[in-house]
């Protein structure tokens, strides 16, 4: 069973952009957004993505995902259908030591919110903290990309 494995942490400066190797542009949003499962529409770039994600267990830090890309005229079509509260974003991508930060700056009503997530291959496994990282929001629900569609940072 494919299970996600990360921890999220608050940005504290844009140093991580002269660090980033790659960047794309992401919408999305949520056809269910129910606290027990998520089932999520992404365009990055132009290419769509259908994501089913379950609920947190260890914290915060794992979760069951299940992830396929879909025709862009799909996405493009199902995002219409989705939630009110379609996220905006750029991703950035920054590799520290072994690992790949996803480095997450917010538009729209979610505008001055930045959050880095990092993808580990146990709950327990080390990372190096750049000195552009900022606080640990890991299982902190209000940080989830679902919840932010509904309660943007503009409104906190």
């Amino acid at each position: 069973m494919p299970v996600e494995i990360e921890r999220k942490f608050l940005v504290k400066s844009t140093a991580f952009k002269t660090q980033a190797f790659k960047q794309f542009k992401i919408s999305q949003g949520y056809l269910n957004s129910h606290p027990e499962r998520s089932v999520r529409i992404r365009i990055k770039n132009e290419t769509g993505f259908i994501t089913i994600k379950g609920k947190s267990e260890d914290g915060g830090v794992s979760r069951f995902e299940w992830e396929r890309e879909i025709p862009l005229k799909e996405a493009e079509t199902l995002l219409k259908l989705c939630e009110p509260g379609i996220i905006e974003k750029t991703r950035f991508l920054v590799s520290v030591e072994q690992h790949v930060f996803e480095v997450d700056e917010f538009h729209g009503e979610n505008n001055g919110l930045v959050i880095a997530e990092v993808e580990l291959s146990s709950p327990d496994e080390p990372i190096i903290f750049p000195n552009w990282l900022g606080k640990e929001v890991t299982g902190k629900k209000k940080y989830y990309n679902s919840q932010l569609s509904k309660h943007p940072f503009a409104k906190w």
